[in-house]
């Protein structure tokens, strides 16, 4: 029988500017909204993500968490959007499993390109989970065109349109082809 040490492994050098630690999430505000729309605006000519106006980012700025290098530079964003309990959901549909409480809408996630694959996003995505969670959300929605590996990964899983807050199931484009995923809090 042969043994052998392993060698240490040499440690793989990230910039700061790369490392998630580097960023700051925090609430966004009306004034980041054309950082927010410029942000999007890449996801928007992919088809990921639908147009908004700069006034609806200024209108909707509370509904968005920011992730803000040190020098200010929004490089993502996740809008969760509260939806009230039971009478914005389809009556002609059975009760959803959050029991009908208050939900919440994942939705105009993004992450500039080079940032992509820090974890900016699923530090994004914890900390949507946490402000949900300390508004006693019952579940979380969101829609997505892409592979939607990383909601898989922090335990959404494919869902009914009809489970969804209505007012915003409404507002799903079904040329888009996306999909409806969930996650009970």
């Amino acid at each position: 029988m042969i043994t052998a040490t392993p060698r240490p492994v040499a440690p793989t050098h990230t910039p700061d500017a790369a490392r998630p630690a580097a960023f700051r999430v925090r609430p966004a505000r009306a004034g980041d909204a054309a950082a927010l729309l410029r942000l999007s605006e890449p996801f928007v000519r992919s088809g990921a993500l639908r147009e908004r106006p700069v006034h609806v980012y200024a209108a909707r700025a509370a509904d968005f968490l920011v992730a803000e290098t040190p020098d200010g530079t929004l490089q993502g964003c996740l809008g969760l959007r509260v939806h009230a309990g039971p009478e914005h959901l389809d009556p002609q549909r059975p009760a959803p499993e959050h029991g009908g409480a208050a939900a919440g809408v994942l939705y105009n996630f993004c992450v500039s390109r080079q940032r992509q694959g820090s974890g900016l996003g699923a530090r994004l995505l914890g900390a949507a989970l946490a402000a949900a969670r300390a508004q006693s959300l019952g579940a979380l929605f969101t829609a997505t065109t892409g592979s939607g590996r990383l909601f898989l990964r922090h335990g959404f899983v494919p869902a009914r349109p009809g489970l969804a807050p209505r007012a915003w199931v409404c507002t799903l484009d079904p040329r888009r082809g996306a999909r409806v995923l969930a996650r009970a809090l």
